[in-house]
């Protein structure tokens, strides 16, 4: 596959398909004409770099990750525990989104209230105990 439509798959642009191929986050094969000619195994490698990039690695660190691959079987502990890493990073951005998303929904009901009233005087006003049930979870999970 071309870099066009290697990008069409991924969705990644050539620019920055070019930039990991610069780098050496990914070894992809050239014709003799200099045009870069991508592999099954070339699409494994983005998937695995999108994953630690949306996970929040930095591309320095996708490289070294990416060298301990070619290295083989002597970093399998390190490629391992970078996945752990990942996926305690990631466990704790949801944690805090769905924190976020908690207050959100309380902020999204106390403005319908001021919306219909409004002013937001009668909901600045109530007592936390008179909240719906629902509400008052998210008030008490979010104060």
């Amino acid at each position: 596959m071309q870099i066009g439509d290697v990008s069409k798959i991924t969705g990644i642009s050539v620019s920055t398909l070019r930039y990991y191929d610069r780098n050496g986050l990914l070894s992809v094969n050239r014709t003799s004409g200099g045009i870069r000619i991508f592999s099954e195994k070339d699409l494994e490698s983005l998937r695995i770099i999108n994953c630690l990039k949306d996970s929040g690695m930095k591309i320095c660190e996708i490289k070294q990750f990416m060298d301990w691959c070619l290295e083989g079987d002597s970093t399998i502990e390190k490629r391992y525990r970078t996945f752990c890493e990942q996926e305690d990073n990631i466990k704790k951005e949801i944690s805090k989104l769905e924190n976020a998303l908690k207050l959100i929904k309380f902020k999204k009901w106390y403005y319908s209230v001021a919306l219909e009233d409004g002013s937001v005087s009668r909901i600045h006003d109530m007592d936390v105990s008179m909240y719906p049930s629902d509400i008052k979870k998210l008030y008490d999970d979010t104060h």
